[in-house]
């Protein structure tokens, strides 16, 4: 049976405009409509079943919260989400904050209600009160980076993905470990700093590495702020000779501020970043690559299998992580150590 996917093909338009034209929303000009009704014809496209969907109240769409849309993370995530609901003929709407006061707006006003489907939720730990706020809205909903009994989850173990990469740092004989972290007054509290510097300092402890607290500096999860907070650690005493940063983001702003004072990784100092970013192929990066878009989509999917039975256990899936060992990280002799 064609999809919408054919039928877009076959129309020669996007298939979030045959979405649109199929669902009877008003803004699709006659003539696209047109050509796109002739090509579901043609296809033998099911409509019935798209019009039956509007009796039912239903919106068709579902919302996507985050704090953020223009960090990598944020927007790969999306893009995945976006991807799977546009293929089963669902719009995305996306709510954005960056700022405290509309986080607040989102969940005591219930903006959301009436206005979407189900819900999927970006690695924002809501408070109590929100979840409250959230589960009142009688709609699926699906969380990613983070889980909640009755929520759908998609996650990676953060703590695990931190431990290898420390772990292959002390592989290849460096005692003295840095660490790139996030914000220590993050407004939204985000778990995954507060996981990958747990999973770091348990490798240390369990190889008997002493730590010392100069040798951590807050990157806040951007190449610019990480640029500057490696500035900050080559003027330290006791420079380390290898580093774990959180992300992939903050390596490559480590990676540029060695390049600014003459040095390079890994002759000077090893670098192992966290995320599977684009970018870190390119720069010869080791790091622990994990699902991005997969996490998305599969979010997406699982609220959707929701929509069509709602009696349905929601899902908690922990996806797996990767070492991607590249020519940023280099194995010492004892000398150097």
């Amino acid at each position: 049976m064609a999809g919408i996917k054919e039928v877009a093909q076959e129309a020669g338009v996007s298939t979030a405009t045959v979405s649109r034209a199929l669902r009877g929303l008003h803004h699709v000009n006659a003539s696209t409509r047109s050509k796109i009704m002739d090509a579901a014809q043609k296809l033998n496209y099911p409509l019935t079943p798209i019009k039956a969907k509007t009796v039912t109240g239903r919106t068709n769409s579902v919302g996507v919260v985050a704090p953020y849309i223009s960090r990598w993370y944020f927007s790969q995530v999306i893009s995945g989400a976006e991807q799977a609901l546009r293929e089963a003929g669902l719009d995305l709407l996306l709510y954005n904050f960056s700022q405290m006061k509309g986080r607040e707006r989102l969940f005591q006003h219930q903006l959301l209600r009436g206005r979407v489907d189900a819900l999927i939720v970006i690695s924002l730990p809501p408070t109590a009160e929100e979840f409250d706020s959230m589960l009142s809205l009688g709609i699926p909903i699906a969380l990613v980076g983070m889980d909640h009994p009755k929520c759908a989850s998609v996650k990676i173990d953060d703590i695990a993905g931190a431990r290898s990469a420390t772990q292959h740092l002390v592989n290849q004989g460096h005692k003295q470990i840095g660490l790139m972290s996030g914000r220590p007054d993050d407004p939204f509290n985000f778990s995954v700093p507060q996981d990958r510097r747990k999973g770091f300092m348990q490798v240390l402890v369990e190889n008997g590495l002493e730590w010392l607290p100069q040798r951590e500096v807050h990157g806040d999860f951007t190449m610019h702020t990480a640029a500057r907070a490696m500035d900050d650690l080559l003027a330290r005493p006791n420079r380390p000779t290898a580093i774990f940063c959180e992300s992939d983001e903050m390596a490559l702003g480590a990676m540029q501020a060695l390049r600014r004072h003459g040095l390079k990784a890994p002759e000077d100092i090893s670098i192992v970043g966290f995320d599977g970013h684009e970018m870190a192929e390119f720069s010869e990066l080791t790091t622990i690559e994990q699902p991005v878009q997969l996490m998305g989509e599969m979010a997406a999917w699982s609220i959707m299998e929701r929509l069509r039975k709602p009696n349905i256990e929601p899902p908690s899936l922990v996806l797996p992580t990767t070492l991607v060992v590249r020519n940023s990280t280099r194995r010492i002799t004892p000398e150097e150590a």
